[in-house]
């Protein structure tokens, strides 16, 4: 079996290691216990998320051990890394409810069997700690010049970095301290932008335990042209089928640029990279037919095969290939709320293609709607039953997101 370091730099994860060969030389002689943290700022995990999933999984299929970290007591200060401004301060109460969470999504993609993954939470070692010990055991380990310098403080100097923000590199550094010295941890690994918490990290270790320690980070998921993927108008792409619906993740992966599949394929698939290349490497039309194998397999792997299955004949059958229109997004009315009129922006709202009547206004007003096939623009339009055709009416939000209407 190749090396998995091979395996991850082939693919396009890698982006920066603090002692390549030596961490190569590691995966290759050893199981190695890495770790991943995820503060659970909201109640689901999203596809910037997802990246990082997809290396866990690629280890532990090497046979090295994850951890993944719960950040319970890092997600009550906020990481300042990436961010213009200080993060929204949230209650201890949902911070464990987002944990909770989090732990059933990870259970779907890792094996935290007996002798398999750890699934920790921080708080269990943060929230009780001792802040003058802390202060005198680990604070004495760092320079504040140098921590200035940093990338992720340096962004923020000029906008204003809160000192509960300034924390934030510590409390992470001790994570792999406590995890190096419980359980023999000696990678950690993130999203580039973590970079500098990870040297943190990696150098309190050396400095408080004489120990060796690495640290490793992969590409954030982004277009070709640098902006973040993984952001619709309507917000971010979930991994809850709740909060973004298997036929939605679907469609997003379906329409992205010509230019991205290929990297999609590399980082959030496990096929083969020779046909990762031989898809990529499809032009003008044909770029479709990749497209469809990328938003396949990547809602298989987050969703389950029947999901996926569901949402391609629903794309099928929209598009114009065959399929099932049975599997269209859909949402059942009673017949006797239209009897009088429904108005189209209450109906918008009703079937989730608008937030607001607000928001129904702006799609309305910039060409985004159509009923039937009929654009629509005017904010007063009333649906009758004379709008439906053997009960059923078809909405179009833009070009892609289709939703159906039936009565009951």
């Amino acid at each position: 079996m190749a090396n998995v370091y091979d395996i991850l730099r082939e693919r396009g994860y890698i982006e920066q290691a603090t002692h390549e060969e030596e961490i190569r030389e590691l995966l290759e002689k050893e199981t190695v216990t890495f770790y991943i943290g995820f503060d659970p700022t909201a109640d689901s995990l999203h596809v910037g998320h997802f990246i990082q999933v997809m290396v866990m999984m690629h280890m532990q299929r090497a046979g090295h051990r994850p951890i993944a970290i719960i950040g319970g007591g890092t997600a009550m200060v906020g990481d300042p890394s990436g961010k213009t401004d200080m993060r929204k301060m949230l209650t201890r109460e949902l911070i464990e409810e987002n944990a909770q969470s989090f732990k059933k999504q990870f259970s779907r993609f890792i094996d935290f069997g007996p002798g398999k993954a750890l699934m920790v939470n921080n708080a269990d070692w943060l929230m009780n700690l001792n802040y003058i010990e802390f202060l005198r055991d680990i604070g004495k380990h760092f320079s504040v010049n140098r921590m200035l310098s940093a990338e992720c403080f340096k962004n923020r100097l000029e906008r204003g970095l809160s000192f509960l923000e300034f924390n934030y590199m510590l409390m992470q550094a001790y994570d792999f301290l406590e995890l190096y010295k419980r359980y023999n941890c000696k990678l950690q690994m993130g999203g580039n932008d973590q970079w500098s918490n990870i040297i943190a990290g990696v150098e309190l270790i050396r400095r408080a335990e004489g120990g060796s320690a690495y640290g490793l980070t992969f590409k954030l998921l982004t277009t070709s042209e640098g902006k973040k993927m993984g952001k619709t108008e309507s917000g971010a792409i979930w991994l809850d089928p709740a909060k973004t619906s298997p036929y939605d993740f679907y469609q997003y992966w379906r329409n992205v640029d010509d230019r991205d599949v290929k990297n999609c394929l590399a980082l959030l698939t496990f096929l083969p990279m020779e046909e990762v290349n031989r898809l990529g490497s499809l032009q003008d039309a044909e770029i479709n037919r990749a497209k469809e194998v990328l938003a396949y397999e990547v809602t298989k792997l987050v969703h389950g095969e029947e999901e996926a299955e569901k949402a391609q004949k629903a794309a099928r059958a929209l598009f114009g290939s065959g399929g099932d229109a049975a599997s269209i997004p859909c949402t059942e009315i009673p017949q006797a709320r239209f009897t009088g009129g429904m108005d189209i922006l209450t109906l918008l709202m009703e079937t989730g293609l608008a937030p607001s009547k607000s928001e129904g206004r702006r799609l309305i007003q910039q060409g985004g709607l159509t009923v039937n096939e009929n654009k629509i623009d005017d904010f007063n339009l009333v649906i009758n039953l004379d709008d439906f055709a053997d009960g059923k009416l078809m909405l179009r939000k833009g070009k892609k997101v289709y939703h159906q209407v039936k009565l009951v």
